[in-house]
């Protein structure tokens, strides 16, 4: 049965699950690293991303001497889920542990089925951090608000996929970044960026230098923290064009972040929306028309209009 607008875009409280939040940014870093440690680069680093599965967040296929295995964050049995291709498989569950603990028994469990792997044990984007395996300090696993961010990632995800159909330049795929716990979609008019400054905490300048290489307008979900104690939708340019920060936007609740560089509607305002996906596919729209237009983008050549079910493009 289909679901309401409440069951698919539930409320999600920062304040009221900032722990498990902090907690669950970190274990997804453990799993996201091992995707990380072996799996070939790919530009933007879109190899080390996970995605938005039917049950949360997992892995792709990742290979690995011959055979491939998956990890899988299970938000409805709370479960997690390593499976091999050759029917090997173990299971933690997802419940009130230590990062150190988590770390242990996810590298204990890929050694069970046959998966011999190193990681680095830092974090990444996190002020602060420290290795896996000495954090005993975040330990918190709210099952229902784990459930929710889950369910707002899906719903999330099913917009961005749209959107990301009226485009047909370069564009990523919509995935999950561990290290900035955020789920992203990425627009590139092809034309290179200037350098990036770099500085992102515990970040190698060189990775950001490569994934903002080349002119950009990118969209996401995050669930808050920081200078946004709020869930927020986002969408900022890189470079930003002149007059970006001051481009009319829609719907009505959104706004320019001077704090943030880039542009925020709060995920309340979406949630209450008479109708949700019609307010977030405005806000994507029309941030992207903003730094299309005023970056001068050649949107003749890159856009089309939006997919629809069964009907192929007109060429």
């Amino acid at each position: 049965m289909p679901q309401s607008d409440a069951a698919r875009w539930p409320e999600l409280p920062y304040a009221a699950w900032k722990d498990t939040c902090e907690t669950l940014q970190l274990w997804t870093q453990v799993i996201g690293k091992v995707r990380l440690a072996l799996t070939p680069w790919l530009n933007h680093s879109w190899h080390v991303t996970l995605h938005v599965t039917t049950r949360g967040l997992g892995t792709p296929s990742i290979a690995h001497r011959g055979r491939a295995f998956t990890i899988e964050f299970d938000f409805i049995d709370h479960v997690l889920w390593l499976r091999t291709s050759d029917g090997h498989f173990r299971q933690l569950m997802l419940k009130p542990m230590t990062v150190a603990e988590f770390y242990a028994d996810v590298m204990m469990a890929l050694r069970e089925i046959g998966i011999d792997v190193r990681i680095n044990e830092m974090p990444n984007e996190i002020s602060g951090a420290v290795p896996f395996p000495d954090d005993r300090t975040h330990a918190s696993y709210d099952r229902d608000f784990a459930q929710k961010f889950w369910r707002v990632l899906l719903s999330s995800h099913e917009v961005f996929s749209h959107f990301r159909t009226g485009f047909l330049g370069k564009a990523s795929p919509v995935h999950f970044f561990w290290g900035s716990f955020d789920l992203a979609v990425t627009r590139f008019s092809g034309r290179q960026a200037p350098p990036h400054p770099g500085g992102v905490p515990n970040l190698p300048d060189a990775v950001a230098r490569e994934a903002y290489s080349h002119e950009v307008s990118s969209a996401g979900f995050w669930p808050g923290g920081g200078a946004i104690d709020y869930p927020a939708f986002y969408s900022y340019a890189y470079p930003a064009p002149e007059g970006f920060a001051a481009a009319r936007v829609r719907p009505d609740a959104a706004f320019w972040s001077k704090d943030l560089g880039e542009f925020i509607l709060p995920y309340d305002a979406v949630r209450t929306a008479l109708q949700p996906e019609a307010a977030l596919m405005a806000f994507l729209q029309s941030t992207y028309d903003a730094a299309a237009d005023l970056g001068r983008w050649d949107r003749h050549a890159l856009e089309c209009e939006l997919g629809d079910r069964r009907k192929v493009r007109p060429v």
